[in-house]
């Protein structure tokens, strides 16, 4: 109690400001070691999970594997070398551990002892899941659907890599996927015997399983009995225009593999067996061809093929789940207001109570933590093992007791010196609607000076600013460059129940753009703003929205005065053509450009070019698939030949984001000069 009470304090004494504070530089930054993927091992005494060193010089990131005692005792590094080691999965019995390295699945003992080599598949395996009896390792490979052996993928690859011609053939849709060009390969589930051998195909054939753009994880898992593997697959002609991801179940005797999820059209995933093999879970979305839909958490029994909803009457979407020991209750988090919450819900409800009656909030020790995710249970189910990260902290381990206060750090590799907490912010957006958002000030601040104020868009546009770390985005970087940083979740944002989410779609840039406007109205009502100092900037839609403004920044309330518009939606007409889930812009925009051209009309950014005045930074990734690069290439375009001050910076090897250390310093650097020369 003496330990969470002092943690408590600690957290209270920073955030009030009583601690000094210090900015985030971006080299601080960049250094920081980045805690990932926590697997609690069978016993629940230890937990193995991930480091990741940036090597700024490289231009990579490391990642080593480490065990830790769950009272935090015990920290060690249990892989090294020069090659990253990745995905530490426990053996049924917590005595070797099955991880990835150099693109193939390899064995170790638990202390790192003993390393010996699982596969040998030409083509690479990732995504190792033990069968419960330690028998077999089921993984994932990209592989030539053509081919019935790995001598044929081998002979395959080796006549790409050899040839001179380069030239990329597709005839399908979706043959690229965000940065990745695939107009041959295809994602398929193996089996392998845990010594090694040969690899069983266990999904033959000319499509993707799991689908592209998987929604959780690997998506397989075994039964109890190791006799079954449940794994998905999207059944549709064109994969491009649908989200009907379905969940099959297949014995590993042989025999056909049967779609359980055959009525659903939207997108399932996750599925898992309960310990006693009764059901199988998965979440689900309902919508077809929807990929904000609300998530919600299926139950179908394995005896009566009859599926329910646990999560009815739910309004938040299930992020990930988990089953408490005893099979009796399902824990799940969801995002709320900006933060990671964990529930949880009976596996066996009672629905004619009301749904406050059987999902219920996790509190505890738990509640301290704005957000948590990658949550595992203790066998005897009174602890938990998780991540959890803030905007002012990077992700870091910790397990907490269900029962108690207690809490444990475990992986202890948090900045030492105090970062400014992000305060809370509500306004009224459109039609009086609540709006909901973050504040973030410089280190130090001082309420007696006026400060620049950046407002930061979020993509998606189903997304949300979130009280949690990131590197690509991170917002103490701004904050430290000197800004009031203003990070809105206005319509589209998840967190704040499914109308609010709904209604973005076909809207792109009404009511969204009102709540922003709104929002930033509020904040200027601080003394310490400078109205005359605005600026914004946002990626993808995020992007999209900076692109809007550029056409409509015409408030009488306020001007932006900067503009950074990074991987931005700028053409619909174009965009919808050349991105390559078709059925993101065939529900956004309710159609093709051919099928619903007032929608494009209305709403893309390029018919307003004629209003461009506002400097503009343009910066895009070359590799791009999910917003092509010509979107910033139109939009540099038309800001030039309108005479706008602007600039562009594509980088070659990026795609969506920008993640090399190298290249992310350039582009912070350029972001935040550009900025600083128009608002300081």
């Amino acid at each position: 109690m003496k330990r969470f009470a002092l943690s408590i304090l600690i957290l209270a004494l920073l955030s009030a400001g009583i601690f000094a504070q210090s900015g985030l530089t971006f080299d601080e930054m960049i250094n920081l070691r980045r805690v990932g993927d926590p697997q609690l091992s069978p016993d629940g005494k230890r937990v193995a999970f991930t480091i990741g060193v940036a090597n700024k010089v490289e231009n990579r990131t490391l990642t080593h594997i480490y065990t830790v005692d769950v009272d935090g005792s015990d920290l060690k590094q249990i892989t090294k070398g020069n090659s990253s080691h990745s995905q530490p999965r426990w053996s049924p019995d917590g005595k070797h551990i099955a991880y990835v390295t150099g693109g193939q699945i390899w064995l170790m003992e638990e202390d790192g002892d003993d390393s010996k080599q699982v596969t040998r598949i030409s083509t690479g395996a990732g995504g190792p899941v033990w069968s419960p009896d330690g028998k077999w390792i089921a993984f994932g490979s990209e592989v030539y659907p053509e081919c019935t052996s790995d001598a044929c993928n081998d002979a395959e690859e080796k006549k790409a890599e050899n040839s001179k011609v380069k030239a990329k053939v597709a005839e399908r849709l979706l043959y690229k996927h965000w940065n990745e060009w695939r107009d041959r390969k295809r994602s398929h589930v193996f089996v392998i015997p845990r010594e090694g051998g040969i690899a069983r195909d266990l999904t033959p054939g000319d499509f993707d399983s799991p689908p592209y753009g998987a929604a959780s994880g690997n998506d397989y898992a075994f039964s109890p009995d190791s006799r079954e593997i449940v794994y998905l697959r999207n059944p549709d002609k064109i994969e491009a225009i649908s989200t009907n991801s379905d969940v099959y179940v297949l014995t590993l005797n042989g025999g056909e593999a049967r779609n359980i999820t055959v009525s659903n059209k939207g997108y399932d995933a996750s599925p898992t067996y309960t310990p006693d093999g009764r059901f199988i879970l998965f979440r689900s979305q309902a919508t077809a061809t929807f990929e904000a839909d609300r998530w919600r958490i299926m139950r179908y029994d394995r005896k009566s093929g009859e599926t329910v909803e646990l999560t009815r009457g739910f309004d938040l979407q299930v992020d990930e789940m988990t089953l408490s020991p005893d099979g009796k209750t399902v824990y799940f988090a969801a995002g709320s207001r900006g933060k990671s919450k964990v529930f949880t819900v009976p596996l066996e409800p009672n629905f004619r109570l009301r749904i406050a009656t059987h999902v219920k909030p996790l509190e505890g020790g738990l509640s301290q933590f704005p957000f948590i995710t990658n949550f595992s249970l203790t066998p005897d189910g009174r602890s938990a093992v998780f991540l959890s990260s803030s905007m002012a902290a990077p992700a870091e381990l910790f397990s907490a007791s269900l029962e108690s206060s207690a809490v444990n750090a475990l992986s202890k590799t948090r900045r030492t010196a105090a970062l400014p907490v992000p305060e809370e912010i509500e306004w009224k957006g459109a039609l009086q609607t609540p709006n909901h958002g973050f504040l973030l000030k410089p280190a130090n601040f001082d309420a007696s000076k006026k400060y620049p104020l950046l407002v930061l868009i979020h993509g998606g546009p189903q997304g949300a600013w979130n009280d949690s770390w990131s590197y690509r985005w991170n917002a103490q970087i701004f904050a430290n460059a000197g800004y009031i940083v203003f990070l809105p979740n206005p319509r589209g944002s998840t967190g704040y129940g499914q109308k609010f989410v709904n209604d973005i779609s076909g809207d792109w840039g009404g009511k969204v753009f009102v709540d922003l406007k709104n929002g930033i109205v509020e904040v200027l009502k601080k003394p310490y703003v400078d109205r005359n100092r605005i600026g914004a900037a946002g990626a993808s839609y995020g992007g999209y929205m900076v692109d809007w403004i550029l056409g409509h920044n015409n408030d009488p309330r306020f001007k932006f005065k900067a503009l950074v518009s990074h991987a931005g939606v700028y053409n619909l007409e174009s965009m919808a053509a050349a991105t390559e889930e078709i059925w993101f812009v065939n529900w956004e925009f309710k159609g093709m450009p051919w099928e619903n051209p007032v929608n494009y009309n209305k709403w893309s950014p390029h018919k307003f070019v004629n209003n461009f005045s506002t400097p503009t930074l343009v910066t895009a990734g070359e590799l791009d698939y999910r917003v092509p690069v010509d979107q910033s290439i139109q939009l540099f375009t038309g800001l030039q030949l309108k005479g706008v001050e602007s600039k562009l910076i594509i980088f070659p090897d990026e795609g969506h984001w920008i993640l090399k250390p190298q290249n992310s310093e350039f582009w912070y650097s350029n972001v935040i000069g550009w900025l600083d020369k128009y608002l300081k």
